[in-house]
């Protein structure tokens, strides 16, 4: 973690020089929350991570469409001749992960986190499994273990994976991670890192209570994460403290310290542009110092905190499901990519492709996809809620998918 250094004199003397993300950097290490290689190129991060949600998103793109055919025809390669097309399509999910995370390596300096499909997460040996497969792709494109981490479902199965996996030296990333019990148990697993979801924990306690809004300082995702921090730093665990999914700029100000922030590009972009004064809010010599009551922690301990905490269980089979929806669209994409490589004359109409994208998000049938049943990334999320109204409607999905299956 880098340490803060000390601001220049003419910044106590005049308006502050620095922006509120370049502050943050000097306490934080700032992660890039997209698949979009431009956007990470533009904000340069230490890190990044992706999921399929986000893998969707930037697999749209034009500039982008040479990697989703390079990813098709290697896993067509690979299959043989008479392999059945789900098999394919898993191998095809498999290295488009990998071809995205290994440019993402060529701009960023640290590491970049690749997502085990979320249909595993209550199978420990096939995670186990998948997690070899990818590690074993990144090394034999050039890329060491180090500089990835595997993104794993906060279960007791997936810690479990995980603690193998580490043993292995194949480091991990465990998220949808939203209760103090989750925590602790990856801590004693020794995983690399955590990713809790600070504004996932806020939807639900706006939901559950009713209110609008809560202060930065007293928002429940802001609480959450310093809990976990204190607790790592005060029982001195390795594993790290990544907060993600904010709805805000006061959240992610009021983290600042943690051990790092994954962020979507439009609260970089935020971050970039305010030039406000930032104090740290996490600091390890305090956590060390503050006092702080151990939980012993073992699957009957998980497993009873876990059916106790209703916000933490009822997210994290949400999240799971997004996640799950995430995959099976960014599938049903390389589907019809695939049909056009094979046939271009065989590529479904935009409309059509729409319509049965929609209908796998569109769970009561109202005719609006709403952020609990995406599920999946909030920046994408934000990304195809043109009119900001908290519901992506079937227009604004096609516009977000206009380029999808373009061949030229």
């Amino acid at each position: 973690m880098a340490i803060a250094r000390r601001a220049p004199l003419a910044n106590a003397i005049g308006p502050m020089a620095q922006s509120l993300l370049e502050q943050l950097s000097q306490m934080t290490v700032v992660v890039a929350d997209t698949g979009d290689i431009n956007a990470i190129r533009k904000f340069k991060p230490r890190d990044a991570t992706t999921n399929p949600s986000l893998l969707m998103a930037a697999a749209q793109m034009k500039e982008y469409a040479q990697v989703v055919d390079d990813a098709l025809a290697w896993a067509k390669k690979e299959a043989g001749d008479g392999a059945d097309r789900e098999a394919m399509l898993h191998k095809a999910v498999d290295r488009l992960s990998v071809e995205f995370g290994l440019r993402i390596l060529q701009i960023v300096s640290g590491r970049v986190s690749t997502e085990v499909d979320a249909r595993l997460s209550y199978d420990t040996a096939g995670t186990i499994e998948k997690a070899r497969t990818l590690i074993a792709q990144y090394e034999k494109a050039g890329a060491t273990r180090s500089r990835v981490l595997i993104k794993i479902a906060s279960t007791w199965e997936g810690i479990r994976a995980a603690e193998v996996l580490e043993k292995e030296g194949i480091h991990c990333n465990l998220t949808l991670l939203f209760g103090l019990h989750q925590a602790i148990a990856c801590a004693e697993a020794g995983v690399t890192l955590i990713s809790p979801f600070v504004g996932r924990i806020l939807d639900w306690h706006k939901k559950s209570t009713g209110k609008s809004g809560y202060e930065a300082a007293e928002d429940p995702g802001v609480v959450s994460v310093t809990r976990i921090y204190n607790y790592f730093k005060h029982f001195g665990y390795k594993t790290e403290v990544m907060g993600a999914s904010f709805r805000n700029v006061g959240e992610i100000t009021e983290l600042a310290g943690c051990d790092l922030l994954t962020i979507a590009p439009n609260y970089l972009e935020d971050l970039s542009r305010t030039h406000d004064a930032l104090p740290r809010r996490l600091d390890p010599d305090k956590a060390r110092a503050a006092k702080v009551d151990r939980i012993a922690m073992d699957e009957k301990a998980f497993r009873a905190m876990h059916a106790a905490d209703a916000m933490a269980h009822e997210k994290l089979e949400e999240g799971i499901s997004g996640f799950t929806k995430a995959m099976i669209a960014l599938e049903k994409l390389l589907t019809e990519r695939l049909d056009a490589l094979g046939a271009p004359e065989r590529v479904a109409a935009k409309s059509e492709v729409v319509h049965r994208l929609f209908k796998v998000y569109d769970m009561d049938g109202d005719g609006f996809i709403t952020r609990e049943e995406w599920g999946g990334t909030d920046a994408v999320f934000d990304a195809l809620d043109l009119d900001r109204d908290g519901r992506i409607a079937p227009d604004e999905l096609a516009a977000g998918l206009g380029a999808a299956f373009r061949l030229d």
